[in-house]
């Protein structure tokens, strides 16, 4: 199953957001969630489990619940509201107050981006494009660097054995660059 970033999302009656990244277990390599940004106003960011993900392409993810079930999908980002200067006891007033948006990942679990930037044991090597990911269990087998990377418009897939770590917005690879180029094409199918 390809799991597509910055895909159109589709409830059961028609379109609802669209995907803008994904939650992965790093410790078991497995996608619990996706995030979609609801095509609503105020448009929010909505964890769906994966279960809920029927089948995708590379441009489209199908879910089973319609767009009326979306919303009560928990929030991906959660506000935080701060002070500033000046300081009163007075009634706050807007400009009094900055929101800091988190995002709202479980312990044990990673939000990766497309466009997350991908490292090499000797550099830069491009961006996460997306990831392909085994239906029976639901396991990120692939990492694919589509964009940005050495290699013009040839797919690069890597396996996610050779993933040492993820950080922050950062995938670490346990390959140099000269490996990667040397990697055999996955299909990937679009």
């Amino acid at each position: 199953m390809d799991m597509p970033v910055n895909a159109d999302v589709h409830c059961a009656d028609g379109p609802c957001g669209r995907s803008i990244g994904v939650i992965i277990k790093p410790a078991s390599q497995q996608v619990t969630h996706l995030v979609v940004k609801e095509k609503k106003t105020p448009n929010a960011k909505r964890l769906v489990p994966v279960d809920w993900v029927m089948e995708t392409t590379p441009h489209l993810i199908h879910l089973r619940c319609t767009s009326d079930e979306l919303p009560s999908m928990d929030n991906f980002i959660e506000p935080e509201y701060i002070m500033v200067w000046p300081y009163a006891f007075a009634p706050m007033q807007e400009s009094q107050m900055v929101m800091i948006e988190h995002e709202r990942v479980s312990q044990g679990e990673l939000a990766v981006h497309r466009g997350a930037s991908v490292e090499a044991t000797d550099g830069h090597v491009g961006q996460v494009d997306e990831f392909l990911v085994d239906p029976a269990d639901e396991r990120v087998t692939h990492l694919v660097l589509r964009e940005g990377h050495l290699w013009g418009q040839k797919d690069v897939t890597i396996p996610v054995s050779q993933i040492e770590r993820i950080e922050a917005n950062t995938v670490y690879l346990k390959l140099d660059k000269r490996n990667i180029e040397a990697l055999p094409s996955v299909p990937v199918q679009r």
